[in-house]
């Protein structure tokens, strides 16, 4: 009888103490819910149990993340490639994204993106992005006060397009939400990217998982996003894009030399003068 008083005990001192008081739990708050717990266990402690209400009651932020999506094949490998400045793009460009209400908040009054081909340069207009969904079509987009709007929809799958007319290669840094498609991380201008040889159109359509895999971006709730999920949501609604020239690289193209050609007079005098 005594072994039995004693375990008994025991098993009591781990829910209240053995001869002492029970342990009191203070009611939550009107509109919050308890935490469960289990016989044996103690009750979080008061910071902790204030951190998980307060995150609770936070009110979800409207509008569109990008979200962790299915797995896509994506093959790369790797090649050398010299920047001209290592930490310093020659043209970087900014893609504000949203849901169409979004997009009109943020753009105010006037007119809204029009469900047209658009694509915004960079570089002289060397350089073109696009947003398409995963039919290939581009996504509505508009360009107001320096600032480059594309309007999204929830669950919609999509992948940016990057084309490169030119006859040099350029290597592009790209961010989602403020992180690296490459490595999931903050993203920064010396971390690596994609080569884009003359002539070519990159596609981008997932963060990347392994040199065959990438998980595909998709619309979804800033809640559920990669980049809130990652404690990194503070830059949600954002795409970058830098853009790295080759060590050696020229571009005799600029949009000066473009613009002179086309103003060029065919008539500018009346007759022939020898060369000075």
């Amino acid at each position: 009888m005594t072994q039995l008083r004693l375990l008994v005990c025991l098993l009591a001192l781990l829910v209240a103490g053995c001869g002492g008081e029970t342990a009191q739990r203070t009611a939550p708050p009107l509109g919050s819910e308890a935490a469960p717990t289990t016989a044996g266990s103690t009750a979080p402690a008061s910071g902790a149990a204030s951190a998980e209400q307060a995150a609770r009651a936070k009110p979800e932020r409207p509008g569109l993340g990008t979200v962790w999506g299915e797995n896509r094949d994506s093959r790369v490998h790797q090649v050398n490639f010299t920047r001209q400045t290592p930490d310093r793009p020659f043209a970087v460009l900014s893609l504000y994204y949203n849901d169409r209400a979004g997009i009109a908040a943020m753009m105010g009054h006037g007119p809204q993106p029009e469900d047209a081909e658009n694509a915004f340069a960079v570089g002289d207009s060397r350089l073109a992005v696009r947003l398409l969904d995963e039919h290939g079509r581009p996504l509505p987009s508009a360009h107001r006060a320096d600032r480059n709007y594309v309007i999204g929809e929830h669950g919609q799958r999509y992948v940016i397009e990057i084309r490169n007319p030119t006859g040099n290669r350029v290597e592009v840094v790209t961010t989602v939400d403020g992180l690296d498609v490459m490595d999931g991380g903050p993203g920064a201008y010396a971390k690596g990217g994609y080569l884009l040889d003359p002539g070519t159109t990159l596609v981008i359509d997932g963060f990347r998982r392994s040199a065959q895999t990438v998980a595909a971006f998709r619309f979804g709730s800033v809640a559920n996003s990669y980049a809130e999920l990652k404690g990194e949501g503070r830059n949600v609604g954002v795409i970058g894009v830098a853009f790295f020239d080759e060590a050696g690289a020229r571009w005799p193209w600029t949009t000066p030399e473009v613009q002179r050609r086309q103003s060029a007079d065919p008539f500018p005098g009346q007759y022939a003068q020898p060369p000075r």
